[in-house]
C-alpha cells in the first residue's frame, strides 16, 4: 500500500526517532509499504518518519542510480544490487574529507542542494530479520544512508546549507509546508492537518 510522504513542516521529521523490537506491529507490512511508497515517489531511501512514524526504521535501494551517466560499469552493478532495511541504526564512526553531492528529499520536493558530507561510514544495524550488522560504506551508497540516518536523527539536509541557502529556499519551504506545490506521489502536508 503507497502511503502518503509527510511534507516539509511536519514536526514529525524533527524528533529523534525510537528504536524498535521485533515484535513491533505489522513490521513485515509496513516495510512492505514504505518500499511500495518509496518506488512510487521515484526515491532511492525512505525513512519511517517520512510516513508519520518516530521509529528507527529506514530503506534503501540504489537502484535507479545504474541508469544513471557518469559511473563506471562496477558501480553500476554495485548500484543495481544494493537494496538494504536498516533497523536500529547507528553510525559509529565518520570519515574522510567532506565532498559536495546534490541531495534532493521526497519530503522536501522541487529542492535540491549540494550537501558537503564525509565519504566513509561504519555502520552498526539490524536487518528486517533483526540480525545485527556492522558494514562500512562509502562513497555515493555512504551518502545515501547518512541522508536517510540524519532523517530518524531529527535532521533534514537542509539543516546542513549555509545560512545563505537556507534564506534562499525559505519561502519555497514554506510553501511545502503549506501545500503550495504539485507533486506526482501521495503527500500529507502539516498545514492541512491543522484544518481537520
Amino acid at each position: 500500500m503507497i502511503l502518503p510522504i509527510v511534507a516539509y513542516g511536519d514536526p514529525v521529521l524533527r524528533k529523534k526517532a525510537e528504536n524498535i523490537t521485533k515484535d513491533y506491529p505489522n513490521l513485515d507490512t509496513l516495510i512492505e509499504n514504505m518500499k511500495e511508497t518509496m518506488y512510487g515517489a521515484y526515491g532511492i531511501g525512505l525513512a519511517a518518519p517520512q510516513i508519520g512514524l518516530p521509529i528507527r526504521l529506514f530503506i534503501v535501494d540504489t537502484a535507479p542510480f545504474a541508469e544513471d551517466e557518469g559511473f563506471t560499469e562496477e558501480e553500476r552493478e554495485i548500484f543495481e544490487n544494493f537494496q538494504r532495511t536498516f533497523i536500529n541504526a547507528e553510525i559509529l564512526d565518520e570519515e574522510g574529507d567532506e565532498w559536495a553531492f546534490n541531495e534532493g528529499c521526497l519530503s522536501i520536493p522541487d529542492v535540491r542542494e549540494d550537501v558537503f558530507r564525509q565519504p566513509k561510514i561504519t555502520i552498526k544495524y539490524q536487518d528486517e530479520n533483526f540480525k545485527t550488522h556492522t558494514e562500512v560504506f562509502d562513497g555515493i551508497i555512504a551518502r545515501i544512508i547518512q541522508h536517510e540516518y540524519d532523517h530518524i536523527e531529527g535532521v533534514l539536509f537542509t539543516d546542513k546549507l549555509s545560512s545563505l541557502k537556507k534564506r534562499l529556499i525559505k519561502g519555497k519551504l514554506a510553501n511545502i509546508s503549506k501545500g503550495k506545490i504539485r507533486v506526482d506521489y501521495k503527500m500529507r502536508f502539516p498545514a492541512m492537518k491543522k484544518k481537520r
